[in-house]
């Protein structure tokens, strides 16, 4: 029996459009696409949304649900997402699918990995309890990794590492927390930022998710999802495994974060991946890695609370705050930063204090 969805009726007006021409275009691709690929225009929903102006759809399929990219052209670039995605399959690491994608227009129909995020399913007062979990995502980083050629993706080098440390001045302190950022405040930032980038460069260069958290990793039963990958790079093999233990938007303590570092370290090198033979190193290069990424996120949560409309991203800082602190207060060249930061953020510190969860 014949089933053709494209009589059903349309409703992407449930979808909220500040644009009506944006609608238009998409009811146009919408019911075009939809006999080609068995799509049911009536099951459309929201999926989710994220720091970007790219927006997602769910619709149900013949052949399962799929995913509905909404990427407005002016204002989000799709090419290296589509790029991406077919990097992340070559490396056998699942990831969407693209179906059909009108460039000109901004639409993309998707694979569905899944609705069930890894931060999702994560038990936060048990560390123990999410260490499979955590080891299906270290596997799915190495076989990224491992698949790393030069000059395929776009490098992570010193004016990339510093433009995005300066969000956190630009942004965090003189937007946010309005300090004048210059004279003595601006010297030590640029030292520290100098000392930050070359610790960071001395790493050898893999490809780079940049944002390889739970909250981006879909949980499935055939392993890991990865999600949000438009970004990638190529560049220190520090960067990803920071973002997965030193979270946006969850903490754990140390030995938690220590005992998977571990694993990745041992499977990585086993792997033959650029990590180094003594874990101490890496791990020492690992928190300058994930200092440059707090700094930088501290300064995008500011920037989308005041300019993009979006505060709840801000009531994490506190997190990277900490994360600054936890770091800056291992390493000599970095206690100017550690007191820059507690004096802007009125901490008296008395002898002994913990820095609490990574």
């Amino acid at each position: 029996m014949s089933h053709d969805p494209s009589p059903q009726p349309f409703v992407s007006n449930a979808l909220a459009w500040s644009d009506p021409q944006r609608r238009a275009d998409f009811d146009d691709w919408l019911t075009r696409l939809a006999p080609r690929h068995g799509l049911r225009i009536n099951s459309l929903r929201k999926a989710s949304e994220d720091a970007s102006f790219r927006r997602y759809f769910r619709i149900d399929s013949l052949h399962g649900s799929r995913i509905i990219m909404d990427a407005p052209p002016d204002q989000e670039d799709s090419r290296p997402f589509a790029k991406v995605a077919l990097l992340m399959q070559a490396a056998q690491v699942r990831a969407p699918q693209v179906l059909a994608w009108d460039e000109t227009r901004g639409f993309m129909l998707l694979t569905d990995l899944g609705a069930q995020t890894m931060l999702q399913c994560i038990d936060r007062d048990d560390p123990s309890a999410n260490r499979a979990c955590y080891l299906q995502a270290i596997e799915a980083l190495i076989a990224w990794q491992s698949a790393s050629t030069p000059g395929v993706l776009p490098p992570y080098d010193e004016a990339l590492l510093r433009l995005e440390m300066e969000l956190f001045p630009e942004w965090y302190l003189a937007r946010h927390r309005k300090v004048v950022v210059e004279g003595e405040l601006r010297r030590t930032l640029d030292e520290s930022f100098k000392h930050i980038i070359r610790n960071n460069l001395t790493w050898p260069c893999v490809y780079v998710h940049r944002d390889f958290m739970p909250r981006n990793l879909i949980v499935g039963h055939d392993g890991i999802g990865v999600l949000d990958f438009q970004d990638a790079v190529h560049g220190p093999i520090t960067y990803d495994i920071a973002s997965l233990m030193r979270d946006a938007f969850l903490s754990w303590e140390e030995d938690f974060c220590l005992d998977m570092t571990i694993r990745y370290w041992e499977k990585a090198r086993k792997a033959g991946l650029p990590v180094g033979d003594d874990f101490g190193e890496f791990y020492r290069g690992v928190e300058w890695m994930g200092l440059q990424r707090h700094l930088k996120v501290a300064g995008i949560f500011a920037r989308l609370t005041l300019r993009d409309g979006k505060p709840q991203y801000l009531a994490d800082t506190p997190r990277f705050i900490n994360y600054i602190r936890a770091t800056c207060a291992r390493y000599r060249e970095l206690k100017p930063l550690l007191r820059l930061i507690e004096r802007i953020e009125g901490i008296e510190v008395t002898a002994g204090y913990a820095f609490g969860r990574f």
